[in-house]
């Protein structure tokens, strides 16, 4: 992959723990629309579709044996930008579109022990 010897640690983490978190959404029948989708300023981790509803991911890479859950480690802050992003998304790309009915926002976090890797995900973790 071009320039990603550049990359932190964290950053390579990070790549790897949303690639899981798409792997496992597509294994849970949802589509990936779009993956680090920039709105504005804000980028959203994964925005995914099940039906009429239309999932944005926030995504957490967890070491092992973390103290923090999932839901705990977005602060408000985030779950704000994420709504404002949501927001922005929604009125842009979706509203014109009468199939999809509801927006849940769910986090997912991905800890890993070596290759394995363990998935908690919360659906409809907090609401706008």
């Amino acid at each position: 992959m071009l320039g990603a010897e550049r990359l932190t640690e964290r950053q390579r983490i990070g790549r790897r723990a949303e690639a899981v978190a798409r792997d496992y959404l597509i294994h849970q029948g949802f589509a990936i629309i779009g993956a680090n989708v920039r709105v504005g300023a804000l980028e959203i981790d994964i925005v995914a579709r099940q039906g009429s509803l239309l999932a944005i991911v926030e995504v957490r890479s967890r070491g092992k044996g973390a103290f923090q859950r999932a839901l705990a480690s977005v602060s408000a802050t985030k779950r704000a930008r994420l709504v404002s992003a949501a927001d922005r998304l929604w009125r842009e790309r979706f509203a014109a579109d009468l199939t999809l009915e509801r927006l849940r926002f769910d986090v997912i976090a991905v800890a890993f022990d070596g290759d394995d890797a363990e998935i908690e995900h919360v659906p409809a973790a907090f609401t706008a």
